[in-house]
């Protein structure tokens, strides 16, 4: 017997920052129906960690934070909250800081004026910006970067979530992988994104 699944999508009318609590409740609420376990949420200052975390206190969610690599906006700097860090830290929320899977290194070539030019990389991330969502790129970028850390497993579903410049706007079920087995990642669904990009 061939089975169907039947769900609704959210569309928001324009991306940004003011979808960040919409995309708190439809992604808890989310991983309760399919009985999934964790949450990934971008966050680079530490307000969207904070929205998905009171969000999600009274829940049996995990929540694993992706941040930007140290250096991302200026040499030696985090720009995560360091005090609100330690409290997520303290109330048992997973912190992760790498360099961004579809770029690092090879921005670092592309943005040399000697060497130019984009790489196969940067050509994936955006395919995924332009013709999906900027925040499907950065949901599916920190799923590889948590999957790289060991901060979840790549045999489990999770809830991925990313957003446009700030804040969240995109929620999406995807089965994990490593950033070396980049094709073995699945988008399983889309829950919620903008509709006009």
């Amino acid at each position: 017997m061939n089975m169907k699944t039947e769900k609704t999508i959210t569309y928001f009318n324009e991306p940004g920052v003011k979808n960040t609590r919409d995309c708190a409740v439809i992604a808890v609420q989310r991983a309760e129906d399919l009985g999934l376990s964790t949450i990934i949420v971008a966050s680079t200052s530490g307000y969207t960690a904070k929205t998905f975390f009171d969000e999600m206190k009274d829940t049996e969610l995990r929540l694993v934070v992706v941040t930007h690599a140290v250096g991302a906006s200026k040499p030696g700097f985090w720009e995560f909250d360091e005090k609100f860090a330690e409290e997520l830290r303290t109330a048992g929320v997973q912190i992760v800081t790498g360099t961004h899977a579809l770029s690092g290194l090879e921005r670092a070539i592309s943005r040399n004026p000697k060497l130019g030019g984009s790489s196969r990389t940067e050509v994936i991330a955006e395919a995924f910006r332009k013709t999906v969502a900027v925040g499907m790129k950065v949901a599916v970028e920190c799923v590889l970067i948590a999957a790289d850390q060991g901060a979840i497993p790549v045999s489990d579903e999770v809830i991925a979530v990313g957003g446009t410049a700030e804040g969240a706007d995109t929620v999406i079920v995807v089965k994990p992988a490593h950033t070396s087995s980049f094709f073995d990642l699945q988008v399983r669904e889309f829950v919620a994104m903008p509709r006009d990009r």
